[in-house]
């Protein structure tokens, strides 16, 4: 069996050894208002993946926006699984040499008793919460990590490639991560390197996986300018806004929980949250109206998810003051990587190394000389800021080659990269058989592109759309003029079936039947002139 038992140095440090036999199981252990917090948190963590699914979803194209929603959610289920099995023990596992834990610590979340108290290596204060707790609280982080890389290779990844990338990429990078960071044992928690939530371990993580990913399945192919510019396009700003407010209430439970109590951390860690995200909201907001003229609200709603990563790493460790400077420089920041990568052409799809990779470089070097001893026990100084700074660059560069070397093995495996047909086609419907929206009269039954031959052989899922909204314009309606009559008795329009029904194209497999108006006269009492078009039935497309 594994125990921790804390040792502390001062009142600041908090550190676990490991030894043969268990504490009492003595539930009088545990702060029922630390424990019941870090409850609430972990809800509010777990909504952020959902969250993230609809701003990038709202993000992407309409038939882009299952294939985004679905590589978010499903993080929820494979991460879980790997974070239980042994993704758990590598993290805060008995310690290997400061690199890693060791697998069998907590295999299948064994040796976490419900009484059994845990501290947490970041904390200030001495709060106690039951081990089972807070190896859930952890997974939800988890699983929010490798959600973030989706928007990186967006419209570009293979849903099979993808879950085999996600498992590797847990064990082989953001574990490792959690252990030199988080665990009181690891490396860099040693040397005195500091992240309150996750600016190295998710943010820098994720935003350089994604920048590695770039470079491995390539820049999107357009047939023009035009078309780059209207697949390029946000397709549900509604989205976009939704996510964000679910990401924001979300980050309460990521940055105040991560206190690991319900106590004075937690409460700055929150309120940083807030005043960096919506202070770099409206930076954001402000530099893009003088960019490009107007205020948008997929601006302000970025400039908000960029001041919460930021402010990530240091939000337990910083007085409010310095939480609206992170702010600030985080909208000129972010927003300057962002261009950067336009004019580098890198196809970051939605901006995730500018935006949380940059951010969380950002928000950990800043803590560095914005840190305040009275709050999270860390004084600001040139020696601390530069051990922040070469944890960033080391763990920047080990994050970026090492994905990079998964992506080029599972693509050696299975083909990470759609191939042009079933780009064309939409990946909702050629990867997943399925779309978003049923106002494309299309068959969803056809998921192989040679089945859509039907419809004219598109040159993209849009392409055959139109082809069948043509196709429906073209069928003659019938039409009959009315001129108001002399008074009568209103009367309503009555239809019957042409006995013989002119020919017209069919639509999934059902013979269409023209309507025509019934040969008896029909009165209107004070009407205006009006035409009545009757539509083939069955089929009603939306223009």
């Amino acid at each position: 069996n594994l125990v921790r038992t804390k040792l502390s140095a001062g009142n600041k440090s908090t550190r676990f050894a490991m030894s043969n036999s268990w504490p009492p199981n003595d539930c009088s252990l545990i702060n029922a208002g630390d424990t019941s917090w870090i409850l609430v948190s972990c809800a509010l963590v777990l909504l952020m993946t959902p969250g993230l699914a609809f701003f990038y979803g709202g993000l992407v194209h309409r038939t882009s926006v299952l294939t985004i929603i679905m590589q978010c959610f499903i993080s929820m289920g494979v991460t879980s699984m790997v974070w239980v099995v042994i993704g758990f023990s590598l993290a805060f596992g008995e310690d290997r040499g400061g690199v890693i834990g060791t697998p069998a610590s907590y295999a299948m979340l064994t040796n976490l008793d419900g009484c059994t108290p845990t501290g947490y290596p970041m904390s200030s204060g001495t709060g106690q919460i039951p081990g089972i707790l807070f190896a859930g609280y952890q997974m939800m982080f988890a699983i929010i990590a490798p959600a973030l890389i989706t928007g990186a290779f967006a419209d570009r990844v293979r849903f099979k490639a993808y879950l085999i990338f996600i498992v590797l990429w847990l064990i082989l990078v953001y574990c490792p991560f959690v252990h030199w960071v988080w665990s009181p044992n690891g490396f860099l928690a040693v040397w005195g390197v500091k992240d309150f939530a996750g600016g190295i371990v998710v943010h820098i993580s994720a935003g350089f996986a994604a920048l590695a990913s770039i470079f491995v399945v390539g820049r999107r192919q357009y047939a023009s300018d035009e078309e780059r510019h209207r697949m390029q396009l946000p397709h549900n700003r509604t989205f976009v806004a939704l996510g964000t407010g679910l990401l924001w209430v979300g980050w309460f439970g990521f940055n105040g929980g991560s206190a690991i109590a319900s106590n004075s951390q937690a409460a700055f860690a929150l309120v940083n949250s807030s005043i960096a995200a919506s202070v770099a909201m409206v930076t954001w907001m402000c530099i893009e109206w003088v960019h490009i003229g107007k205020p948008t609200l997929i601006g302000a709603c970025i400039g908000a998810i960029a001041g919460l990563a930021t402010i990530t790493p240091a939000a337990g460790f910083v007085r409010p003051w310095a939480g609206f400077v992170i702010g600030a420089v985080t909208g000129f920041g972010c927003y300057g990587c962002v261009q950067i990568r336009d004019i580098l052409k890198w196809d970051d799809a939605l901006d995730v190394w500018g935006v949380h990779g940059m951010g969380g470089l950002f928000g950990t070097l800043m803590l560095g000389f914005l840190a305040d001893e009275d709050i999270g026990g860390q004084g600001r100084s040139g020696l601390f800021f530069g051990k922040q700074l070469a944890a960033c660059v080391g763990t920047a560069v080990y994050s970026f080659v090492v994905s990079y070397v998964l992506l080029v093995v599972v693509n050696l495996v299975t083909p990470i990269v759609p191939d042009a047909s079933e780009i064309a086609m939409g990946l909702d419907v050629s990867l997943h058989g399925e779309q978003a929206y049923d106002d494309e009269a299309l068959d969803l039954s056809k998921s192989s592109p040679k089945d859509w031959d039907a419809y004219g052989n598109s040159a993209s899922y849009e392409g055959a759309a139109n082809t069948v909204y043509q196709q429906a314009r073209a069928i003659p309606v019938q039409s009959q003029s009315y001129a108001p009559p002399p008074a009568q008795p209103p009367a309503q329009p009555q239809y019957a079936p042409q006995q013989q029904p002119q020919a017209a194209p069919a639509y999934g497999g059902h013979q269409v039947v023209q309507l025509q108006p019934a040969p008896q006269p029909i009165q209107v009492q004070q009407m205006p002139q009006q035409v009545i078009q009757v539509p083939p039935p069955g089929f009603a497309p939306q223009y």
